[in-house]
Order: C-alpha cells, then structure tokens, then sequence
C-alpha cells in the first residue's frame, strides 16, 4: 500500500473522492454564473419552473435573453449540461460511464417531471399568490416536488427492485448534494451583500439573532433527541440543525460534516419540509392578531421560527401585507411596504451564512472525539487524540466549497456594488442547477432505502422530536428574542 503522505496517494485519493469533484463541479457551475458580471449571460438558457396553472408555462428559460427558446429546448440543454459535467466526474472517480449515462437519463426525467409537478398552483402556490393564479385555494407546499421525487424513488427502490438495481450506479445522493451546496453558497454570499446594504439597526438585530439560533436552539433540540427520544448523535446532530437553524440546507450540511449516512439529512428534510408548509399557514396570521402594533417584531419572528428560506420570505410578505392593512384599520397609520419583509429576510440570511461556519466545527468535534456516525455511539465515549492530517482526510470538503463561493460572491459585492445586480442574476441562474442537483439526491436516497429499516430507525420519533422542539419551545423563545431586539421600532410612515 502507498503511503498515506505520499504525493501518489494524495493525487490518488483526490481523484476518486466525491467530496472533491463535488468541489469541481460545483465550482465549475458557479464560475459560469458569474458570467453577468461581464455582460455574459452563460446560463441564462438553464430551465426554471416557475408555479404554474397553465402547463404550457410551467418550464421556460431564466433569462429574458432567451426568450424565443421553447421551454422543451431548456429542458433538453439543461438536461446534456448536468449529464455532460456529471459523466466527466464518473469517469475521473473510475464508475461505469454506460451504465450511468442510461440510468441518469432515466433518474434525471424522473426528478424534472416531478420538479414541474410540485409546482403546479394548486400545490406549491402561497396564499399571497392565489389570486394571481385566480385560484381559492392552495396547499402552500413550495418545495413539493422533492417530496414526490424522493416518494417515487422509494416506491421502486422498495417495489420494482430490478429497475432500481440497474438505476444504482446513476444513484449518487451524497454527490448530487455536496455539489449542490458547493453552488448554494454563491446564492447566500450575495443575500449577505444585499442585507449590508439594509438599514443597519435591522442587521445589528439580524447578527443577534444568529447567536440566538446557534447558541440556544441547537443544544436544546439536541438534547432533547439523544436524552428524551434516544437518537444517536448521527441522527441527533442533523436533526437540531435543521430545526434549530435553516431547515433542509443545515440538515445536509450537517449531515456530510459528521459523516452520517445520506438517509439521514434527507428523511429529516421531508419532515422539515412538511412542517414548514404548517407553519407558512399558521404563524402570520397568529402574528398579525398578536403584533399588528409591533410590525418589525413579527417580521423577525417569522425570519426566526419559519426554518426555510423560501417559507421565511414567503410568511415575512404575508406578515406584511397582512399587519398593514389591519394597522391602517384599527390603529390608523399606513407604514411602507416591505419593511417587515426586510427585517425576515435579514434574519433568515444572517443565520443562512453560519452553516458552513457550523459544519466545519461539527466535523472537527466529531472527528477529534472519535465519534464514528456510521455505527452506534456510545454515550459518554471519549475523546481520542487525532492527527491534523486525519481531520483534513475526514473533514467534508464540499464545505470548503461552499465557504469559497459565498465569500468570492461576498467580496464581490461588497468591492464592486455595481456589480451586485448582475452577480445576483448569475448566482439565481446557477441555483436553479442547485435545485435540480438537489432534488436529484431527494430521488436517489430514495431509490437505495428500505423503508422498513427507516421506520426502524425512528421516522415517528423525528416528528415528534421536531413538534416538540418547535411548537414547545422554539417558536416561543423566537418571539422572545424578536421583541428584545425590535420591539419599539416600527416602519417609516408611508407618503
């Protein structure tokens, strides 16, 4: 065997690992977004889907420069694009390159018309938006589409087992996601350059709320996981970051930091997704009855207790319009518009930016203390020295990744302002290969797991673990410490 320390391994080893090409591809992706900042618009022909009522609208290109291509030919490119900079990885790791290309294509499908499904109004439309779609009614499930990619790929990993054999070398979830994180932190770095250039009370107040996220939630949801409901750190871990921190994001995030298995962050990450589709329906209102006269303490709290970036903004614009119209009703003042909005957003992103911060020190703690997720820990097992070149071996690099492209976007913005509004195009046309890298882990974690080993593992303790945690405690110490930092201030007048 080749020495660890030599040249030969290390070249080795980076060559075959799927945290470094994760690194590549992700970075590769995010290169090309930046291509607006010199009046190139790379990937403007890569498909959105957009919410839609009429399916003829429900995939187009994201840019208005592409405009007279059909969404058909977006699909299609976008579909060659991930197929072609995924097969030079498998080739690169050594893989079956037949194999994947036939199963990718079939997986890829799969996932988009899933994509596209979950977007359909009736699903994935917020109330704020139903009468846009002239519909009465909607479920407000924003991220559906992951849900239905990772159901179908559960039933024929666990029903059609010789479509799911041959679909296993194409199934590749921990690649799919830590490529998808690395594109992920150009997005976040270039909210953190929009929230510099908001009122700086507001972001004083946001940075308070990342200590308050960090220092208070987690400890406690993870203590309430491993002492009450008897999770392992591996599942412990994930768990309190996605219910402490930023949902589906930290859950992976931590996830791959700890090493734990690739079901792990994704199970949890359904029941995150479903349980923050509860809370877009019930907290705005109970925060409009509750604080009509403290606007910027509702906004922060929905930025706070709603555990996704989408469902955060989405309740922060319906706190808004709602406590405006009934301000102007039973107080009399009509403020500006979009300033609760603001105050849940600047929350949302100052705690968005910690999660590479807290996966680096997870993965140190986790691997300096010997605590191996891919088996049973032992409670009160101690720590073991371990060397520097052992924690670099085992530190998950896509989190490198992902640091590089949120402070390269950062610096960015904060050195060149003219250039944010073309770094934020690029950087949205590049998430949108983010949402599909993602949704194509939702569909592989799916395809490769036993159904009745998860349900061993605890899936009815996890939701119970994440309604304790939230409607016990979280929502109630979020609204604590929104009122502490905000309460008192209040909007502008509007004109």
């Amino acid at each position: 065997m080749v020495e660890q320390g030599s040249a030969l391994y290390q070249q080795k080893s980076v060559m075959k690992s799927e945290d470094w090409w994760a690194v590549w591809l992700g970075g590769f992706v995010f290169l090309l977004g930046l291509g607006p900042i010199v009046n190139l618009d790379i990937l403007g022909w890569v498909v959105k889907t957009p919410v839609w009522i009429d399916f003829a609208k429900s995939a187009a290109p994201v840019s208005a420069g592409y405009k007279g291509m059909s969404g058909l030919t977006s699909s299609l490119l976008t579909f060659f694009f991930i197929l072609a900079i995924t097969t030079v990885g498998v080739i690169g790791m050594g893989g079956n390159v037949k194999k994947y290309i036939i199963g990718f294509t079939i997986i890829y499908w799969i996932v988009f018309f899933c994509m596209i499904l979950g977007n359909n109004a009736y699903i994935a439309a917020t109330p704020d938006k139903r009468a846009a779609f002239k519909i009465a009614w909607s479920l407000g499930l924003g991220e559906m589409g992951f849900i239905l990619a990772m159901i179908l790929g559960l039933v024929i990993g666990n029903f059609v087992l010789p479509l799911a054999k041959f679909l296993e070398e194409a199934a590749k979830p921990e690649w799919f996601i830590k490529t998808g994180i690395v594109i992920l932190g150009a997005a976040i770095g270039i909210k953190t350059v929009e929230a510099a250039g908001l009122a700086g009370t507001v972001i004083v107040r946001g940075i308070c709320a990342v200590v308050e996220a960090y220092l208070i939630y987690w400890p406690v949801v993870y203590f309430i996981s491993r002492k009450w409901f008897k999770f392992t750190p591996e599942w412990a871990a994930p768990l309190a970051s996605g219910i402490s921190i930023c949902g589906v994001s930290a859950a992976i995030a931590t996830g791959g930091a700890i090493r734990a298995r690739p079901v792990v962050p994704v199970i949890l990450s359904a029941v995150i997704i479903v349980f923050v589709a509860v809370e877009l329906l019930l907290l705005p209102p109970l925060a409009t009855q509750l604080l009509y006269n403290e606007p910027m303490v509702a906004g922060a709290w929905m930025g706070l207790a709603v555990k996704s970036d989408g469902g955060a903004v989405a309740s922060g614009q319906l706190v808004d319009s709602l406590i405006l119209n009934k301000a102007a009703i039973e107080l009399g003042i009509k403020w500006e518009k979009g300033w609760m909005l603001m105050a849940a957003t600047t929350t949302k992103v100052f705690i968005d930016i910690f999660i590479g911060v807290w996966a680096f020190i997870l993965a140190v703690i986790w691997t300096v203390c010997g605590l191996d997720t891919r088996r049973p820990a032992v409670d009160g097992e101690a720590c073991a020295p371990v060397s520097a070149i052992e924690i670099w071996h085992r530190f998950p690099k896509f989190v490198i990744g992902f640091a590089a492209t949120l402070l390269i976007l950062l610096v960015i913005g904060l050195a060149y302002p003219g250039a944010v509004k073309a770094a934020k195009t690029g950087a949205g046309h590049a998430n949108l290969l983010r949402t599909l890298f993602f949704a194509l882990c939702f569909f592989s974690i799916g395809l490769i797991t036993n159904v009745r080993k998860l349900w061993a593992e605890g899936m009815g303790r996890i939701v119970w673990v994440y309604a304790i945690a939230l409607f016990a405690f979280i929502l109630w110490v979020g609204l604590f410490i929104s009122w502490l930092f905000y309460h008192g201030i209040t909007p502008p007048l509007a004109q």
